[in-house]
């Protein structure tokens, strides 16, 4: 390698290694009962989700909604479960791609006091943190395409006849 080839690889090494840790938009979703079920949509960062898409599933038919709506500026929706349904309700919660899917147990809508509960990762939006194996084999990778694409432009010319 040339002395260029050097001083931009020693240029470009603390830029691409002291990188901050970036999520893409995940969703959390979670339930509390009052007089009715309220739905509390946030993103990972906190931020609410609001005028998203919400789809309500309820326990006798699961493949057609039963309620749909959008939530409120802060993330939340309110809804007073039919009583003659017993089982389980199924809540989606979509905006712009992101989304996620929660499952109110029967005995969260029988429940008579409040009680906050927050979803278990039934489906998820890209909300994972990196472990440190994923982490090396996505540095290696880069690293191999920083290699191949110098190696690529630093081989010799041959002429053709």
């Amino acid at each position: 390698m040339t002395k260029r080839n050097w001083l931009i690889l020693i240029v470009l090494l603390p830029i691409l290694g002291n990188g901050k840790q970036v999520l893409a938009h995940g969703a959390q979703i979670g339930y509390s009962r009052t007089q009715a079920l309220e739905i509390q949509a946030t993103y990972d960062d906190g931020t609410p989700m609001s005028n998203a898409q919400v789809v309500i599933y309820a326990p006798n038919d699961p493949s057609r909604p039963w309620l749909t709506g959008t939530t409120n500026q802060a993330g939340k929706f309110a809804f007073v479960p039919d009583s003659e349904q017993s089982g389980n309700w199924d809540v989606k919660v979509r905006q712009a791609g992101h989304g996620k899917i929660i499952t109110i147990p029967e005995n969260a809508i029988l429940a008579s006091e409040t009680e906050t509960n927050n979803s278990q990762e039934l489906a998820s939006s890209n909300n994972a943190i990196y472990n440190p194996v994923q982490k090396i084999v996505m540095a290696a990778v880069g690293i191999w395409g920083f290699i191949g694409t110098a190696l690529f432009f630093s081989r010799k010319k041959t002429q053709q006849q």
